[in-house]
């Protein structure tokens, strides 16, 4: 039984087929019940977010349990199991401990080090807690990766990576604009989740008036409103409606993680008036706007991807593995070192439990057979026999139980060779010894005991 997660994610998939999967509380429920009534499933929770939907199971078959997965997943999208397996990612056993880990600390989000997540997978967790498809297995692992993403945020400022990208990107495209501020410039922002959201407050604060376009138009009306509330000026248009749009504004930003192009050259060369300049912000992976457009003339082009290659290059601190991001990571895999061992010695336990009833019973069978044999022995005697039995099968026993949790916490595998060695703490003539200095004989002891044997044998 392992832990399998099937999902997409912003990264994997277009924001409208995340749509299409997108679960509210009701949907996830019915959902995590259907799964663990599949015969290769037991336990089931769910994580859908605007940029994210992701089922962790636990499975006693791993293509047997992606199946049932996918066809849930149809079954309650709507959307057909082949287009949805080419944008699903599967991840099994620890690499799915440490894709949610990686989930939790904000690593794997549009907005590198953004805290929504956590309390999104701890609402998660809690639903399938409270209808009864998280079991011990989900548990451990929830736990695990919700402590995880605790230690990253308070041991690490990876909190303020997003942010600094957005504020990077600005300072790079108001120098290429030979500007300080955007005091009367118009700002077309695309998208609105995390990174458009900060994206709109950070050209809001330069004094920007802000068109807002979103493929659900309610979500761009949300940030337009919270643009007002901060006392910036914000137009909500239509997703359809970007293109003409470019024939107003001063720059266009495009942070929406879409599979296809928000902006392309053909829109830039119908809509951009010539003589005018027009600076373009991309802060999606994969990229919104393509490339090309900057090849038109007037057109500057600042994408995410040469931002994380000129941060890093002038990040001194990745070098000295200071950098949150390396800080971030190294976290994360302490924590799955110590989520693996835990669940090595968990499984380790059900044949421990095995040995020592096969133990008990064969101990049993040999005082039946005893009592069978030897019926002049008195209740005393075939007591005090039934305790000798015992013991020594628990002292015989006790070594190698211990053994099996130490080996499987530490490594979880052992070689033929050297299982009966490792188990039952034997030491073989021939094989390696390992001791302190101090407990072997010196010289003068190693000569005397020479000579005694010599005697011994010449006697």
């Amino acid at each position: 039984m392992s832990v399998l997660v099937v999902g997409m994610s912003h990264q994997s998939a277009p924001v409208a087929l995340l749509e299409k999967l997108s679960m509210n509380e009701t949907v996830q429920t019915g959902a995590c019940q259907t799964l663990v009534q599949a015969d290769s499933l037991s336990e089931a929770m769910i994580i859908s977010t605007c940029n994210r939907m992701e089922v962790y199971t636990v499975t006693n078959s791993f293509h047997t349990g992606v199946q049932d997965v996918v066809r849930t997943l149809a079954r309650v999208s709507g959307v057909d199991e082949g287009e949805l397996r080419s944008y699903l990612y599967v991840r099994y056993a620890d690499a799915a401990a440490e894709h949610l880990m990686t989930v939790t600390s904000g690593l794997d989000s549009m907005v590198v080090g953004e805290q929504q997540i956590i309390g999104q997978v701890r609402t998660a967790y809690q639903s399938a807690t409270d209808q009864g498809t998280a079991g011990p297995r989900i548990h451990a692992l929830a736990q695990s990766a919700l402590r995880a993403g605790k230690r990253v945020h308070s041991e690490t400022e990876i909190d303020e990576a997003g942010a600094s990208m957005v504020s990077f990107a600005f300072d790079q495209a108001l120098s290429r604009m030979g500007r300080e501020r955007l005091d009367g410039a118009r700002v077309l922002i695309l998208g609105a989740g995390a990174m458009a959201s900060l994206a709109a407050t950070h050209a809001g604060r330069l004094g920007a008036h802000l068109i807002i376009a979103n493929r659900t138009t309610a979500r761009a009306q949300r940030v337009a409103e919270h643009a007002h509330e901060a006392g910036v000026y914000a137009d909500v248009i239509e997703f359809a409606d970007r293109a003409q749009a470019l024939r107003d504004v001063d720059m266009a930003i495009s942070a929406t993680g879409a599979q296809d192009f928000t902006i392309t050259a053909a829109d830039v060369e119908r809509y951009h008036g010539a003589g005018r300049e027009l600076m373009l912000v991309d802060l999606s992976l994969p990229r919104d706007i393509d490339d090309v457009t900057a090849s038109v003339e007037g057109v500057d082009l600042v994408n995410i991807e040469r931002l994380s290659k000129s941060l890093e290059a002038a990040d001194t601190d990745i070098a000295a593995g200071t950098s949150p991001h390396v800080q971030a990571r190294r976290i994360v895999t302490e924590e799955l070192e110590a989520y693996a061992s835990a669940q090595r010695v968990r499984d380790v336990v059900p044949a421990v439990s095995a040995l020592r009833k096969r133990a008990a019973n064969l101990v049993q069978c040999e005082i039946a057979r005893l009592e069978q044999k030897h019926p002049e022995l008195d209740e005393r005697q075939m007591g005090d026999v039934n305790r000798a039995l015992k013991r020594v099968a628990d002292k015989l026993l006790h070594e190698p139980t211990v053994r099996a949790k130490q080996l499987a916490a530490n490594s979880g595998t052992v070689s033929h060779e050297t299982a009966l060695q490792e188990l039952f703490g034997l030491q073989l003539e021939g094989s390696g010894v390992a001791v302190d200095m101090t407990e072997l004989p010196d010289a003068t002891q190693m000569k005397a005991a020479e000579n005694k044997k010599t005697e011994e044998e010449d006697a």
